[in-house]
């Protein structure tokens, strides 16, 4: 049974569903290295992870998919999410360890059924009518994603105070495009046609999303998570005008819930293809924006100031050039962020081609970076 309590991994690791306490080889008391960075203190050095840090790239990750062969099912039990968290931490040591899941996980909660393939992605019945908008549920996260829960218990008492444990929810309008486009879409037509056509029933989909996307983050918060990253992904394929329609008022709201429930807890938005939108993120109410690949940090604190954290942003693909390009080009974006209100990360995914050396190679180079005084 692929539900079992007792995960046996090729790494030599066992995960029992009553996971080892490793907190007490650490005695330091400090908050971890990437929330005090997140909430803007002054520290050491720059902390980095990777966005999509647990996944295909890694071969344990790849054993795995051979015992658990839906991403579901991998995604859904919190062993092998707490498992699977973990792998890149223990392999790179990363300062952020972030839950492995999926934006769309709390679809189910919402009377919303969807499935991920694992070639084709997500896929779903389209949802287009004010009808279909109406049986959308309030979701009580307690008990449709009970998983979610044990998994943050477990990576906060596995990685104690070594790391920061990262929650992660997507924003109103990336969901929505997957419930109009019926799963993944290049051109996101029928969502745009959609918001021209009866922008009521878009309108009334965002706003029910929104609400619900706020008490699942609230929800991850009290479950352990440290940090958030809202993810806005596919918000940088609207014009600015349906931007500031369709996107910019219900990450606002979100944020704004979180905010009110947790206003300790730092979140950090990330949008594809964002270049043009970074004063609209920044003016979204979260602490932290997460820059692509496409933009300086320097012309990123030009435009929105020095008063908002910056992570980001190598372009993945660097990670598969010679080690003394990744070197160059990771140390000018350290130098560029400096070591305030900085965290480094990717400007996108980890490409799943990419190797586990040149990964680790990326986090060593900026684990050793000692910023000037």
């Amino acid at each position: 049974n692929a539900f079992n309590n007792n995960i046996k991994v090729n790494n030599n690791i066992k995960l029992s569903s009553k996971l080892r306490i490793s907190m007490t080889a650490n005695t330091d008391n400090k908050d971890p290295l990437l929330l005090r960075a997140a909430r803007g203190e002054k520290v050491e050095r720059v902390p980095v992870w990777m966005m999509r840090q647990a996944g295909r790239h890694m071969k344990v990750y790849r054993d795995l998919v051979k015992v658990a062969k839906t991403f579901r099912e991998r995604s859904e039990n919190p062993d092998y999410a707490t498992e699977i968290s973990l792998q890149p931490w223990r392999a790179y040591g990363t300062d952020g360890c972030i839950l492995f899941s999926d934006i769309l996980t709390p679809f189910p909660g919402m009377g919303i059924d969807f499935d991920i393939l694992e070639k084709e992605g997500p896929v779903m019945n389209k949802w287009n009518t004010m009808a279909q908008v109406e049986k959308i549920k309030r979701i009580d996260p307690y008990k449709s994603t009970p998983f979610i829960a044990e998994a943050f218990k477990n990576l906060r008492r596995e990685v104690g105070n070594k790391a920061t444990v990262l929650g992660f929810v997507g924003l109103p309008y990336t969901l929505a495009t997957y419930m109009v486009e019926g799963g993944s879409s290049k051109e996101y037509k029928e969502i745009k046609t959609l918001g021209y056509e009866n922008p009521k029933v878009l309108h009334a989909m965002l706003d029910k999303l929104a609400d619900n996307i706020a008490d699942y983050a609230i929800y991850q918060i009290e479950s352990g998570a440290q940090v958030i990253q809202v993810f806005d992904s596919w918000a940088g394929n609207l014009s600015p005008i349906d931007y500031d329609v369709f996107a910019a008022p219900y990450q606002s709201k979100v944020i704004d819930q979180i905010k009110k429930a947790h206003p300790e807890v730092p979140i950090i938005i990330y949008i594809h293809k964002s270049g043009a939108l970074l004063e609209r993120m920044a003016r979204s109410g979260a602490d932290i924006v997460s820059l692509d690949w496409t933009v300086s940090i320097e012309e990123a604190k030009l435009r929105i100031g020095n008063d908002i954290g910056i992570q980001g942003n190598l372009d993945p693909i660097t990670l598969f050039a010679p080690n003394e390009v990744i070197k160059e080009q990771t140390i000018n974006i350290l130098k560029a962020g400096g070591a305030k209100k900085h965290v480094m990360n990717l400007g996108h995914g980890i490409d799943a081609q990419t190797s586990e050396e040149k990964a680790k190679f990326f986090i060593d180079t900026v684990k050793s970076w000692v910023p000037p005084n």
